[in-house]
């Protein structure tokens, strides 16, 4: 099986709601993701013209749209911690999730995200979401 893997970059904000750390603040990152897909079908000979199973530049269109959109350059707050502090929903570039958006979850957001919008020839191999150089969180499809 062939895999493709893109990466994408984005800043974000965010806090942790009911986190004891200093994550309970609102502060951003840098954040790294990185999309692995493959064809449906397997390929053992070559793969006709064009010679892809996705051009990267659509890959590209489909993530930004499903995910970086969403989330680059905004402010990225749970429900409970806008209950909170509800002075913050005043903010322009507020995304509000149900989930507190921990790494994780983020991970597990964008995967939904995608696996919606990702043509039917494809499919989702795993996903990569580091949070700053050193720290990630890792999903990868169940083989059966």
């Amino acid at each position: 099986m062939i895999r493709i893997t893109k990466i994408f970059y984005f800043e974000m904000a965010h806090a942790l709601h009911g986190y004891n750390g200093a994550c309970r603040h609102i502060h951003g990152h840098s954040y790294e993701l990185h999309v692995t897909i493959a064809s449906v079908k397997g390929e053992d000979t070559y793969l006709q013209s064009p010679g892809f199973i996705i051009d990267f530049k659509e890959l590209k269109k489909i993530i930004n749209l499903a995910v970086i959109e969403k989330f680059d350059h905004k402010l990225v707050l749970s429900q409970a911690y806008l209950s909170k502090f509800p002075a913050v929903m005043l903010q322009e570039n507020l995304e509000i999730l149900e989930v507190e958006p921990s790494v994780e979850n983020l991970l597990l957001f964008s995967r939904k995200a995608i696996c919606k919008v990702l043509p039917p020839l494809l499919s989702l191999q795993g996903l990569k979401l580091y949070e700053t150089r050193d720290s990630y969180a890792e999903w990868l499809a169940s083989i059966n």
